[in-house]
């Protein structure tokens, strides 16, 4: 599994981060996290707002980070 973080690097995008990597050791899930920054990458997924959360190459939300519970729910989601 890929997780992308999508964001410039404000506070929601580092927040997010830290919750994706929380939630994965707390599902017990192996995933490489990457942390996209570059602006042109990040608009080439067609989001408008940071941050975004990319799983396997496919947009699963942005503009927010979300409650741990719904975090879950994404990531097994996409399992």
């Amino acid at each position: 599994m890929e997780i992308k973080i999508l964001g410039t690097g404000c506070s929601n995008c580092k927040n997010l981060e830290k919750a994706v990597i929380n939630t994965l050791a707390e599902l017990n899930i192996t995933a490489d996290v990457i942390k996209e920054e570059d602006i042109t990458k990040i608009m080439s997924y067609g989001i408008m707002r940071t941050p975004g959360l990319v799983i396997n190459n496919k947009v699963v939300l942005s503009g927010r980070v979300p409650a741990v519970s719904e975090l879950k729910d994404i990531i097994n989601k996409n399992l």
